[in-house]
């Protein structure tokens, strides 16, 4: 059983970010992908069924933001010069299986983490927001930049951890067992379940 407080679905909102087939392809194609997609579709329903808010973060350039990155943005660069990730390109979309709903948050980013290129924050606290439910691909970009952005912005904060994938394991492990418990509750998607309650 979990030790973590439990939730206030009026103040939570489960953030989905970049749950798009272009990046579940650089995760391995193992039958881990489809059990990912189960679990997540499973926690957006648990979370909306509860009455808190689902938002959604993707990643995708206009013309504007691949002319704007610099050459010396080592992740970012790449993307600009070989013209990847339009934000019109259907791979670039919220995976069908996840798709955002009437009344639900959703913003594109071009950098890493969910809140430094959106207005993700502001609408987070015009809705009274004030604990996030992280999940994401990969652990070490958008999920890692993102609860450090959000712990330095004094939110409350959940790590799904069977809601959150890297290509390289180790590295996903060091972050949710070393790195994010100092900033974050490491939960489960059973554990959200437990967790949520309305009074």
């Amino acid at each position: 059983m979990s030790t973590a407080p439990a939730l206030d679905p009026a103040h939570t909102a489960l953030l989905v970010m970049d749950y798009q087939p272009a990046i579940l392809a650089v995760l391995p194609e193992d039958g881990n992908r489809k059990a990912l997609l189960d679990r997540m579709e499973g926690a957006i329903a648990n979370v909306r069924t509860n009455g808190g808010t689902i938002a959604y973060v993707r990643v995708g350039f206009s013309d504007a933001d691949w002319d704007a990155i610099p050459a010396a943005n080592k992740s970012f660069a790449p993307l600009a010069q070989h013209r990847v990730m339009h934000h019109e390109d259907p791979a670039t979309a919220i995976h069908e299986r996840l798709a955002p709903q009437d009344g639900d948050i959703t913003v594109r980013k071009i950098r890493y983490g969910g809140m430094s290129t959106t207005d993700l924050d502001q609408q987070l606290r015009e809705r009274g927001i004030t604990t996030l439910v992280v999940s994401g691909i990969s652990t070490s970009g958008a999920v890692l930049s993102t609860v450090i952005d959000a712990a330095d912005r004094d939110s409350q904060l959940y790590v799904l951890s069977d809601g959150v994938a890297d290509p390289d394991t180790e590295v996903h492990n060091v972050l949710l067992h070393k790195v994010f418990p100092s900033r974050a509750h490491i939960i489960d998607t059973a554990e959200l379940h437990a967790l949520l309650r309305t009074d």
